[in-house]
């Protein structure tokens, strides 16, 4: 649904791209992550038609937004940077007026965005009465008017407390369930991408480091917390198996074998098992585990770690 061909944009003398290419399927949601300054706001511009790529092109449903921008974003929404509204009018009337700017909508039509994102109590109300919650829940509802088939959050649940935080993730995913919108998602919450988003994209100074299934980040193999009461001897039957010992109290299982088989010989060797975790990585740790191992020579090209 959204695509980009070898995009690079450059500001002055600062790369903010090198050549970025990635994919968003339809009716999914995908995640955009990096630190500050990765190219993520530069992305979401080109894929916007804000931002004019030195090189390359986005494309919405196989329609270029650089050569044909009114098509492309026909059926696109998109909250980018800090929402503006006219704070001395209400939500109401803040929405009638965008969406002019846009297509005709049917009143029925914003009603419906309004009662999506739980702010019928108070659309009446002026905006500079609304809480930084209700903004965002109102730019939500801008967003999704006239029903878009792809929808770009930069920063959703910035700001929030954390029932905001829920209630943005609930409706997030009520929309891509119930509505099939495609969602491209860009947050610094990690746990709030590792529970909408199974694909992701991580950039670092404007190169993408990785793009798939977050958990293809995982080391092979499967890593255990281990409690028995006399970690000594457990440590020495996991190296005569070839269990890895990552540390006291924790192994990993390589491909292909069982810790049933394992737990079996802590009982033969008289070993009391009290607790067997199987230990699952955070999407913030394996963030953190694959930035840390990017490096990039003094040209910018990027390099990946030694295995």
């Amino acid at each position: 649904m959204i695509r980009l061909e070898n995009v690079a944009k450059t500001f002055g003398r600062k790369p903010a791209l090198h050549g970025l290419s990635l994919d968003v399927a339809a009716g999914e949601i995908f995640g955009l992550l990096g630190h500050n300054g990765a190219g993520k706001s530069t992305t979401f511009g080109v894929i916007l038609g804000q931002v004019y790529p030195d090189r390359g092109e986005a494309f919405i449903n196989d329609v270029s937004v650089q050569r044909d921008r009114s098509t492309a974003l026909a059926r696109t929404g998109a909250i980018f940077e800090t929402p503006g509204f006219y704070d001395y009018l209400s939500g109401w009337k803040n929405l009638v007026i965008f969406t002019s700017y846009t297509a005709r909508v049917p009143r029925r039509e914003i009603e419906e965005a309004v009662e999506i994102v739980g702010l019928t109590a108070r659309i009446g109300d002026p905006v500079r009465t609304y809480s930084h919650g209700m903004r965002q829940r109102l730019a939500l509802a801008q967003a999704i008017l006239p029903s878009p088939e792809v929808i770009l959050l930069d920063e959703p649940t910035e700001g929030l407390d954390p029932e905001g935080i829920h209630e943005m993730r609930n409706l997030i995913r009520s929309l891509n369930k119930t509505r099939g919108m495609t969602v491209l998602l860009s947050s610094h919450l990690l746990s709030e991408v590792e529970q909408l988003c199974d694909r992701i994209a991580i950039m670092n100074q404007g190169h993408l480091v990785f793009h798939g299934r977050w958990t293809d980040l995982q080391p092979k193999g499967e890593s255990y917390r281990l409690e028995v009461d006399d970690w000594t001897r457990a440590s020495a039957t996991c190296e005569a198996r070839g269990v890895r010992v990552l540390g006291e109290g924790q192994i990993a299982i390589t491909d292909g074998a069982d810790v049933s088989d394992l737990v079996a010989a802590f009982v033969t060797a008289g070993i009391k098992v009290r607790g067997l975790a199987r230990d699952r990585p955070s999407l913030e740790s394996l963030y953190l585990e694959t930035m840390a191992g990017t490096k990039h020579d003094k040209h910018g090209a990027e390099k990946q770690p030694n295995a």
